[in-house]
């Protein structure tokens, strides 16, 4: 096969590597684990490209590097995962992706769960190997390192990185000779820095995905092997636990590799792409549920403000509230739902530019002599002639029902999501939403 040709998708200011083989009927994209250089891989790793190559016998495979990685642009900061999800849509859109099914390895599984959840119009099937919601233990998920474990080998990777001795140990073959040990710590060391592997690292920790699988819809199938070492095989059932579409299979063996043993997860891989493939045609219809991040706002003391200007004065302050609120929601890439008096309801496809939004338009309407408050949350929409609602919905509406003036009041499932962002949140403690079951954590904005 000749070696494909690396070309840049430009997200933002940042340019994403990515290339393309493959003559397949189905687009298969797919999520990096860890660190990539979509150009060494085909040198450095043969039982990987091998695994690549006839892949592309079926598939028109899409890979890339993260931002930070590879070939991709090196940054100051790792990102979080809503703005690697805009690094994939903007890889996609460049490869001339519609629909396509989406493949995920490790801690690319849950990059990948959260974009068939938030985009299924765009996603025919989701694959998942070795991933899990979370990588570290939590109340309710036993498995895995603890936070200490996981920043105390965080520090020992980025010391010993590129390393013939790292290599041996990652690769899980003491039989390698000395120059596919130099090839592979070459492929290390122009992957990453040691400083954006603790950076990765890091930001792994605050991965939890935990709240949003339940919201998938499209055909999914999770591999794991019983063994694997890296990844405990109770997260992968776990996952096919909690996706209602999950189909789970899983393999002897203690690789956290595919290539340690392809050929059992390749015939999975072709039946299930082969299933999905001929289903995207028959289907295409708008996708019944979406994951999306929606936000309500209302102006604190509307009553007595009206009564204040007059019903002219208040019309007019009106539309200057709506303008402020659209305008900040064209630069969040908000979509707007409804309008009813003085609310808004919008809806987003990433939760912190819903809560950048909520900040902005909460600060600029004090310039008309106004306070709002904003409440957001993130869940399964329903969708209807193109408009969302559903139990999401009203929490949301909840949510910002319990917000004071001034503030924005986010759900936990929000909170988690924007792990890493850079947002920072004051716990306001647990609230009963009326008319949701449950209790609720809510976190105020700070900042």
């Amino acid at each position: 096969m000749e070696l494909p040709e690396t070309r840049y998708a430009l997200s933002g200011d940042v340019s994403i590597a990515y290339q393309v083989h493959g003559e397949g009927l189905i687009d298969l994209v797919v999520f990096p684990a860890f660190v990539t250089n979509v150009e060494l891989m085909w040198e450095a790793e043969p039982g990987t490209s091998s695994f690549y190559r006839r892949l592309g016998e079926f598939a028109r495979v899409i890979r890339f590097d993260k931002r930070g990685t590879g070939l991709s642009d090196r940054v100051t900061d790792i990102a979080d995962m809503e703005t690697r999800m805009d690094d994939v849509r903007a890889v996609v859109d460049a490869a001339g992706v519609e629909r396509a099914a989406v493949m995920g390895a490790s801690e690319g599984g849950p990059l990948a769960a959260l974009f068939a959840a938030t985009y299924p119009e765009r996603t025919v099937g989701l694959i998942l190997w070795s991933a899990a919601p979370r990588f570290t233990r939590a109340p309710g998920f036993p498995w895995g390192p603890t936070r200490e474990e996981q920043l105390a080998w965080a520090d020992d990777l980025a010391a010993r990185w590129g390393t013939a001795e790292l290599v041996l140990e990652l690769a899980e073959n003491p039989d390698l000779t000395e120059d596919e040990v130099e090839r592979l710590a070459r492929r290390l060391r122009q992957s990453a820095s040691p400083g954006a592997v603790r950076q990765l690292e890091r930001m792994n920790l605050e991965i939890d995905v935990r709240d949003v699988v339940s919201s998938i819809r499209v055909p999914t199938l999770v591999m794991h092997r019983t063994g694997d070492q890296d990844v405990p095989v109770e997260a992968g059932r776990w996952l096919a636990e909690h996706i209602p579409t999950a189909r789970f299979v899983e393999f002897p063996g203690s690789s956290h590799v595919i290539a340690a043993d392809p050929a059992p997860v390749e015939r999975e891989l072709r039946a299930f792409l082969a299933a999905v493939s001929a289903d995207a045609e028959i289907d295409a219809t708008e996708p019944e549920s979406v994951l999306a991040t929606v936000l309500f706002t209302d102006i604190v003391g509307s009553t007595a403000k009206a009564v204040e200007l007059g019903d002219r004065g208040w019309r007019e302050l009106l539309e200057q509230h709506h303008a402020l609120i659209r305008s900040e929601l064209v630069r969040f890439r908000g979509r707007e739902v409804d309008t009813a008096g003085d609310g808004f309801f919008a809806a987003f496809d990433g939760p912190a530019r819903a809560i950048r939004c909520g900040r902005a338009v909460t600060a600029a309407v004090q310039e008309l002599g106004i306070e709002i408050r904003a409440g957001l949350h993130t869940g399964e929409c329903e969708v209807v002639n193109g408009k969302i609602g559903g139990i999401a919905v009203h929490i949301g509406a909840r949510v910002a029902a319990e917000a004071r003036p001034g503030e924005v009041l986010v759900s936990q499932t929000v909170r988690d999501l924007v792990a890493g962002s850079g947002l920072a949140f004051e716990e306001r403690g647990v609230a009963e939403l009326k008319g949701v079951p449950g209790e609720w954590r809510l976190f105020a904005l700070s900042g």
